[in-house]
């Protein structure tokens, strides 16, 4: 019976134990207490047991509450808890909120949860607000007119825009029209010496342009922190042009010889026809004799003659000293 009775002693005491851990989760006495000497008024049952019935920390709202009553600032229970069932930070509204309060900065509640559900940190936007910020431009080159390469660093002072937060570009379309404004103010000067003699050229007529128009943040400076010299582009560019012209040059002449290397060869080929077909009625002449013979067309006297005529013709040459061979079409009778 003693058995007994000390197995269900503690079953009772577990059992107790269990509601009371229980009781205090779904009643955290504790917050209450803190909230309600903190000069926060939430109800024991309808708030922080319904937070639990509704799956919202009770922590994340009630201590957000009291830092924001304590500061000054007035919110509404539901506001904070339809804020967290909207997956956003509720602590750093609560920030934001105070520290635009003590900036003098107008930020109400629903901007400030409307900048937040945006995705940006609205706490930082407020501080970057408050005290400017800093974002330096990648090494931007450009060319000026004289063909003279320069590279330029700039150094951008921005302040958040609370009232463009919410739909505004960030600070990549801030960097990528800096940079645009650069590329173009080196691009316009005549000589790379204007730019290096004065490097607030460059900011003055990018500032003149309204870069930070639709973004989140307005430009409060633009100061170039460093600038040099970079290649001869336009010498490298005159070199590789006339390295092209020069390989057009020596492929219109090699096609030049080429063609006159044909005409060549053809002119060959047509002298060489032309001697075979003298060769050929050279081989004729004989038999034409020949045949002249046999018709009683030619005499025995008149192939002496012609014999004759042809030794004075070699003589007279040979007298005259050409020195050219027999070239004649009449072959040797």
């Amino acid at each position: 019976m003693p058995e007994l009775f000390s197995v269900a002693g503690i079953m009772i005491i577990a059992a107790v134990v269990f509601g009371l851990i229980m009781f205090l989760y779904f009643i955290p006495v504790g917050l209450w207490i803190t909230a309600y000497f903190s000069g926060v008024r939430i109800k024991l049952v309808r708030d922080l047991v319904g937070m639990r019935l509704r799956k919202v920390p009770p922590n994340t709202i009630v201590k957000p509450l009291i830092t924001a009553h304590k500061a000054g600032i007035y919110l509404d229970t539901p506001q904070l808890e339809a804020h967290y069932l909207a997956n956003g930070d509720v602590q750093k509204v609560v920030n934001a909120l105070i520290s635009a309060d003590k900036a003098n900065i107008d930020l109400s509640f629903e901007r400030a949860t409307a900048i937040d559900l945006a995705g940006r940190d609205v706490f930082e936007a407020v501080q970057v607000s408050v005290n400017p910020k800093v974002i330096e431009t990648p090494l931007v080159t450009a060319m000026a007119k004289d063909g003279i390469q320069v590279r330029a660093l700039a150094r951008v002072t921005v302040r958040a825009n609370i009232e463009r937060l919410v739909g505004g570009a960030g600070e990549e379309t801030i960097l990528a029209r800096v940079g645009e404004g650069i590329v173009t103010t080196i691009g316009s000067a005549t000589t790379h010496k204007m730019v290096l003699e004065n490097p607030d050229m460059i900011s003055k007529v990018v500032l003149e342009k309204g870069l930070d128009t639709g973004t989140a943040f307005e430009i409060l400076s633009i100061d170039i922190a460093d600038v040099d010299v970079g290649e001869n582009i336009g010498a490298k560019l005159q070199t590789d042009q006339a390295e092209a012209d020069l390989r057009v040059a020596r492929a219109k002449a090699e096609e030049r010889r080429a063609a006159a290397v044909a005409h060549e060869q053809e002119m060959r080929a047509a002298v060489q026809e032309q001697r075979a077909r003298v060769v050929a009625a050279e081989a004729e002449v004989p038999l034409a004799l020949a045949d002249a013979f046999r018709s009683g067309n030619l005499g025995v006297m008149d192939y002496y003659n012609l014999r004759n005529i042809q030794a004075d013709t070699r003589m007279r040459e040979s007298i005259g000293g050409t020195g050219e061979e027999h070239v004649s079409g009449e072959p040797d009778l």
